[in-house]
């Protein structure tokens, strides 16, 4: 039906930069939110950041500054801009999308797979 996948991640030093990509495809009517999740090791996953179909973003506080998040309706894809790398942004970061498959009556959350982001030097 409707997969998510991520791609992007890798390792990277203190104060680097990296692109995350996040492609949705499958029975698609429409997409909604779009955002990212990471999880480093010992914790809970968390939002980093999402952006909303009408182009409103929020982020959480530890990224606020370094990252950005922007979407391609067209192309369906997400991406997170990570700037000003420190590692305890190390994680495994995960996209998200809310989305209207084109034979449901509902939104469904999906998640993808997930790329390990190690920043390290």
């Amino acid at each position: 039906q409707v997969q998510l996948v991520e791609s992007g991640g890798g390792l990277v030093q203190p104060g680097g930069s990296l692109r995350l990509s996040c492609a949705a495809s499958g029975s698609i009517r429409s997409i909604y939110d779009m955002g990212w999740y990471r999880q480093a090791p010992g914790k809970q996953r968390e939002l980093v950041a999402n952006i909303y179909n009408g182009g409103n973003t929020n982020f959480a506080d530890p990224v606020k500054g370094r990252f950005s998040i922007s979407r391609d309706s067209a192309k369906n894809m997400v991406y997170l801009q990570m700037n000003s790398l420190k590692p305890e942004d190390t994680a495994i970061y995960y996209c998200n999308a809310e989305i209207l498959p084109t034979t449901s009556n509902y939104r469904i959350n999906y998640w993808g797979k997930g790329t390990l982001v190690t920043v390290s030097s």
